[in-house]
């Protein structure tokens, strides 16, 4: 009896054993399961919130690819005439570098460079610059001389005027069939409103212009004016300063070859020890330009484009004209003179190309009417009198003459095939 209640109670022991460790495997596995579980809720809870953000972002978000601006380079504005393609394509693309792509690119039609000769175009002659903006930009000089691009050099005919340039006619036939070997430049009174047709040279190459008091600063300002306009055309090399009583003398391509040639400017500079020389002197001007450097000549000149830069951004010696060169100094008569001999005297050929008579004296030279202009007169002054021209003597050396009135046109319009082969 002892023995079996014995065994009883060991069997009972192991049964309960036995429901204990199953109620911890139970138990460890009702945990196992609520983690699994809540493991996959937040996963899931946070995959449906991302893409509703996403959903919700590109729904009201502009297109990446709008938002892009075009990359920044050297190249001109594109035609208008363009077409972009759009995200929202039904198609899907062939392969993946096309879809990276498909953002970025432009179907361009009609596409035009604008490089740099299109960039160097000079400005309309009439234009809004003060006098301080345009001399600013007609005195900056690039680094690199030589263009990138072959360019045929000009001539600059600057005319310095009162109203209209009286002999407008003969220049006409001057110019005709030589398009885009000069350019015109005319400064005259502001006062002045006569009107051209468009077919003229002379159409559309008035620059702004101040009042021009003869004899006085304004003068030299004028001729500066006119230098810095003329400037901002890159192929201007050759410069020549005209008054509205000029006449040609040969035709053009003789000028052209001749000035385009020639190793010098032709500036004329000399020391005059008389009341109109040496007597317009002021020592206040000292120590910047001494009586010794003082020098007289005539205003009608012709010089080079480094020449005419150096006039334009001259900070130097002009201002001490503008101030102590009073109405008696006439600073067109010394200012340039002056300026050449000190700086540039090795450059300069010391004479005028513009034949004028002062033998009759006083204040202006002769003046030339119809009766004047004959056959003989006009050779005289295109072949009378010799000089030097690339270190040889010459017989050529006056391209231009003055004073011929309008009275003188008809004359000089029948002469000028003839005599000076015109067209």
């Amino acid at each position: 009896m002892k023995n079996n209640k014995q065994q009883g109670t060991s069997a009972a022991s192991y049964l309960n054993l036995f429901s204990a460790q199953l109620y911890l495997l139970n138990f460890f596995a009702h945990i196992l399961v609520f983690g699994c579980g809540l493991l996959i809720g937040i996963t899931i809870t946070f995959g449906v919130r991302n893409l509703s953000l996403n959903f919700q972002l590109q729904k009201y978000t502009i297109p990446s690819n709008t938002l892009k601006s075009p990359p920044l380079s050297p190249s001109p504005p594109i035609s208008s005439n363009i077409t972009l393609i759009s995200n929202n394509q039904t198609k899907p693309p062939s392969n993946s570098s096309s879809l990276i792509n498909k953002k970025r690119v432009i179907i361009t039609k009609n596409f035009t460079r604008i490089g740099l000769r299109e960039f160097l175009k000079p400005p309309m002659a009439m234009h809004d610059m003060s006098d301080e903006e345009l001399l600013w930009r007609a005195s900056m000089v690039p680094r690199i001389h030589k263009l990138p691009f072959k360019q045929t050099p000009k001539v600059a005919f600057l005319f310095l005027t009162k109203g209209p340039v009286l002999l407008a006619p003969l220049w006409e036939m001057f110019f005709k069939g030589n398009e885009g070997l000069y350019s015109v430049y005319v400064h005259s009174d502001p006062s002045f409103n006569g009107t051209l047709p468009q077919n003229s040279v002379f159409h559309g190459r008035r620059i702004p212009s101040k009042e021009v008091r003869w004899g006085e600063n304004s003068m030299i300002e004028a001729e500066r004016r006119l230098l810095a306009n003329a400037l901002l055309d890159f192929s201007n090399q050759r410069f020549v300063l005209l008054s509205e009583s000029c006449i040609p003398l040969f035709n053009f391509s003789t000028i052209y070859t001749y000035l385009m040639n020639s190793n010098k400017i032709f500036v004329e500079a000399y020391d005059l020890p008389n009341e109109v020389g040496r007597g317009r002197y002021s020592h206040k001007m000292r120590p910047i330009i001494r009586l010794s450097q003082w020098r007289k000549g005539s205003q009608w000149f012709q010089i080079d484009r480094a020449i005419a830069l150096q006039i334009v951004s001259d900070h130097q010696y002009f201002p001490v004209f503008k101030k102590y060169c009073n109405p008696q100094c006439y600073s067109d008569e010394h200012y340039l003179p002056t300026l050449v001999s000190i700086k540039f005297w090795k450059r300069n050929s010391n004479r005028t190309l513009t034949w004028v008579d002062w033998s009759k004296g006083g204040p202006h030279p002769s003046k030339y009417i119809r009766t004047d202009v004959t056959y003989e007169f006009l050779n005289k002054l295109r072949f009378g009198s010799s000089c030097e021209y690339n270190g040889h003597i010459t017989n050529v050396c006056h391209l231009f003459a003055r004073k011929f009135t309008p009275h003188a046109l008809d004359r000089l319009l029948r002469f000028a095939p003839k005599i000076m082969q015109f067209n």
